[in-house]
């Protein structure tokens, strides 16, 4: 699966969706089962914070190759009213709207690179990236594709 996956988030059942395609691109790209679940919980969780606060956005994931590692990023967006306190938003326990706070900081936890760019005008763009470093016999396997 080389090319960009995107999910419309605007229902709980897109959640679902965007779940699915998040861990189907994970174990497409040699990810565990354990890294595919947390890449598919940190979007869930970032899928629910769209469907919560702004009620519709999309997420869009894509493959990473570098020569020793591969990894997924995935770009969540919204056009709402953006984040007032992203450092408070990013706390343990911060809720804004009566939820949980386990949305951002908990898919924060679980990936390797997070980004949040956020304004009034602009809403809302998460970035997040998990890594995974590719083994000695994966590189072996495609040096000798490479020769053939």
């Amino acid at each position: 699966m080389n090319g960009a996956v995107r999910v419309v988030v605007e229902s709980d059942g897109d959640l679902v969706e965007a779940r699915a395609a998040a861990r189907g691109l994970a174990a497409s790209l040699g990810f565990s089962r354990t890294d595919a679940t947390l890449i598919a919980t940190a979007i869930s969780e970032i899928a629910r914070n769209i469907v919560v606060h702004v009620g519709h956005g999309a997420i869009t994931m894509r493959s990473l190759v570098e020569h020793d590692r591969h990894g997924m990023e995935m770009v969540a967006e919204d056009n709402g009213i953006g984040i007032r306190d992203v450092d408070a938003a990013l706390q343990d326990g911060y809720a804004g709207r009566g939820g949980l706070g386990l949305g951002l900081p908990g898919a924060r936890s679980l990936m390797d690179d997070f980004e949040i760019e956020t304004g009034p005008d602009r809403g809302t763009r998460v970035t997040m990236t998990k890594w995974r470093t590719r083994d000695e016999l994966e590189l072996l396997r495609e040096r000798r594709r490479k020769r053939t």
